[in-house]
């Protein structure tokens, strides 16, 4: 590269030298900046740094300057404070949908958007070897997929797969292709899942993304968005335990006090809770019934009853005399 292009390169150089190696523990002299600029073949003086310093700042880019006894700049405010980059990296690493290959790319990416000093602070929060993890490495496009055709207006045609015990893949429809409408991605369980019209079966579905294969979209335009407008996205996950679709019904619930916490976590703020004596509390409810509904309750033991309606009692009761009987 010729020298006098390099020099029409030097506030980037400064730029990209500020935002990976400065930060408020670790400020960067004008020496320093000097010294860096000549890796590249830049030859640079103090009062030239000095301008670039200020054409940046006067860019944009928050760069301060330490007197006393460690001076010298760094970039202050950045797109994304050190918290923030740490809670997503939590949030990539806690998600099942990304793979692991895929989310310690990710984390490199965040990585950069901090300090090569507080870039260190975010490799010790990655925890990603023997956490479970998708094995579709496709899944992360499989995303962007259907969101284009969302965007688009578009159906989309996918096959749909479970792992068999010898996890292997098993092809729902003996491999034969879903036509479907995608209408939303919604997070659930550590989960990404579509939700898509059948107009097969004239009703609304929900799939897991990480189970879809071959995700084509196709030149239809979308159907079932009269039935789409009438979800509720927000009340959908409440309803639905573990994406298990099941019966819709009102269920009324006896809670031991202390679990209004739980309860809130699941319904919502908006779920009405009444005093049942001091020690307890109802609560009404929409559920689509399904076994991990039953396990989700179970899983409070003699802390919660189902009061109605009454044939739900009974499915609860001949559940859990089922899962007695087996362990007899």
């Amino acid at each position: 590269m010729a020298r006098s292009t390099n020099q029409k390169l030097k506030p980037l150089y400064l730029l990209q030298y500020l935002l990976r190696q400065s930060d408020e523990a670790h400020p960067v002299t004008v020496a320093d900046m000097i010294e860096e600029l000549a890796k590249h073949g830049i030859s640079a003086e103090r009062k030239s740094v000095y301008d670039d310093l200020e054409a940046l700042h006067s860019f944009g880019v928050d760069v301060v300057q330490l007197r006393g006894r460690q001076p010298g700049y760094y970039v202050g405010r950045r797109d994304f404070e050190v918290a923030e980059l740490k809670l997503l990296v939590d949030s990539i690493q806690g998600s099942k949908f990304i793979t692991e290959k895929k989310t310690l790319a990710l984390i490199r990416k965040l990585e950069g958007l901090a300090s090569v000093h507080d870039a260190r602070l975010l490799e010790r929060q990655v925890f990603v070897r023997n956490r479970v993890k998708s094995m579709n490495e496709s899944v992360y496009y499989n995303v962007d997929e259907i969101s284009n055709a969302i965007n688009r207006d578009r159906q989309i045609r996918f096959r749909y797969f479970e792992f068999t015990v010898e996890k292997e893949r098993h092809f729902r429809r003996d491999g034969a292709f879903y036509v479907l409408s995608p209408f939303a991605l919604m997070w659930d369980d550590e989960n990404y899942y579509m939700l898509a019209w059948d107009e097969a079966e004239a009703r609304m579905k929900h799939f897991r993304v990480d189970k879809m294969n071959r995700i084509e979209t196709i030149e239809q335009e979308r159907q079932g968005k009269a039935a789409f407008e009438k979800v509720d996205m927000s009340a959908y996950s409440k309803k639905v335990f573990g994406m298990f679709t099941g019966q819709e019904s009102r269920v009324k619930l006896r809670f031991v006090n202390h679990l209004a916490g739980a309860v809130i976590d699941r319904f919502g703020k908006d779920a009405l809770l009444l005093p049942d004596g001091k020690e307890h509390f109802t609560v009404s409810v929409d559920v689509a019934v399904s076994p991990l509904f039953f396990a989700w309750v179970f899983g409070f033991g003699t802390d919660v009853e189902i009061l109605a309606p009454e044939a739900l009692r009974r499915e609860a009761r001949d559940t859990a005399r089922k899962i007695a009987e087996m362990y007899e």
